[in-house]
């Protein structure tokens, strides 16, 4: 049995497991969190690597007393990136009296689960469920359909192309653009943004493509690199995460592409070995870290995690989440997910890049952001700024710009209603 497949199912036999304990002294020192991600399918090395972090953080935070002296506990349930799928899951965190959830991966199950908590939370008062978002960045979810109990650690994709699409602004060098994402409500999201922002701030930059594909359907995309070298765009942008960004790289690659990628995921799981060196200079993200720009205490915290967990520590907002939620439950002086949410809005924490603040309009983090592009690690010729790299390739990323909190902190439509 692989590693993977062991993980996936040691995740889900603890929680079962952890269904099983009754309401007692031992249910009272503990703070059950569900992880609700793909576990298994094309998707599940990402989500088995943001389990991870989250297990890391719990125990850290568990050295120092977990939350209000109560020990923290992840659990594992595999969502398949389904809405469906995770509607199921869900309920068995009902029936386990779970009180905390965190996702992140498909933004189709973000708005599923953050509908089906809040008729949960409706109908069951002081039995509710607290909805931490990771890494879902459709703008719907804290705009119109914006809840008190969904708090999102991430920028939104809208936020994300605002920052792109800025510094794109400035390269003169850009003239035709291909767009290509995912066929669901988060690529749609980001077509949507990147058509918007640039005819915006460069008119005369040309979309010579704009393509959506089935999220991870796809297994080999180089009837679309075609489509680009025909069209001769010399820039791509896409959202593309986990294997469909894997595999968008490696036609590229097999093709040779000589285009610029702007990405939401370009540092993601499987996105730089499947690329190699062909990304030198032409792969960029927009994140909220990447490991070169670390300060000596999270840089040490980093490669223990990566030496412990044999995974490169990516999630750094994992560690925000993480980190939040303990302030907030402190704060609050009750680890009851009501009182936690509204020790949450409007806080103020110092993290390794900066000051970030969850918004309580929409409960939208609003956090610096960094642009950065691969360059060879520093130990292989490149510069003395990529120390580390990504996934043992020799490759890293080096910041381009670091945007300050301000210039992605869009405005919000929503309209929250509190209990």
């Amino acid at each position: 049995m692989n590693r993977s497949r062991k993980t996936a199912i040691a995740a889900a036999l603890g929680f079962y497991i952890g269904l099983g304990f009754c309401v007692g002294a031992q249910a009272q020192s503990t703070v059950k969190i569900a992880y609700i991600d793909p576990l298994s399918g094309p998707f599940a090395s990402v989500g088995e690597a943001g389990l991870k972090h989250f297990q890391a953080m719990a125990e850290e935070l568990n050295a120092k007393g977990g939350l209000n002296g109560q020990k923290i506990e992840i659990a594992g349930l595999d969502s398949k990136v389904s809405p469906q799928e995770a509607l199921n899951q869900l309920k068995r965190v009902i029936d386990g009296n779970i009180r905390f959830i965190v996702q992140g991966n498909g933004s189709s199950v973000a708005g599923a689960l953050v509908e089906a908590v809040n008729r949960h939370n409706e109908r069951n008062p002081g039995k509710e469920i607290l909805y931490l978002n990771y890494a879902a960045v459709d703008p719907v979810l804290t705009n119109e359909k914006c809840s008190f109990w969904h708090f999102r650690f991430d920028a939104n994709s809208d936020m994300k192309m605002e920052s792109l699409t800025t510094w794109m602004a400035q390269n003169k060098s850009i003239k035709k653009v291909y767009l290509l994402n995912q066929d669901y409500s988060f690529g749609q999201a980001v077509k949507k943004a990147a058509r918007e922002m640039l005819a915006r701030k460069r008119p005369d930059v040309q979309i010579v493509g704009d393509d959506l594909h089935p999220l991870g359907k796809v297994t080999d995309f180089s009837p679309y690199i075609a489509k680009m070298k025909q069209a001769g765009a010399d820039t791509v942008i896409t959202g593309n995460w986990g294997q469909d960004m894997a595999l968008l790289i490696k036609a590229a690659k097999d093709a040779g592409l000589n285009a610029d990628f702007y990405t939401y995921y370009g540092g993601g799981l499987g996105a730089l070995p499947a690329m190699g060196e062909s990304a030198i200079g032409h792969v960029k993200q927009v994140t909220e870290w990447h490991e070169n720009v670390l300060p000596s205490d999270v840089e040490k915290w980093s490669q223990d995690f990566e030496k412990k967990y044999k995974v490169d520590f990516y999630y750094l907002r994992v560690r925000t989440a993480m980190q939040m939620l303990a302030e907030a439950a402190k704060k609050a002086k009750s680890v009851e997910p009501k009182a936690i949410a509204h020790a949450l809005e409007g806080m103020h924490i110092e993290t390794a890049t900066g000051e970030v603040e969850m918004r309580k309009q929409d409960h939208q983090l609003i956090q610096p952001l960094y642009l950065s592009t691969v360059y060879k690690q520093a130990s292989k010729g490149g510069p003395k700024e990529v120390k580390y790299d990504v996934e043992n390739t020799g490759l890293g990323f080096k910041t381009d710009a670091k945007l300050a909190a301000s210039t992605s902190a869009l405005p919000t439509t929503c309209n929250m209603t509190r209990p």
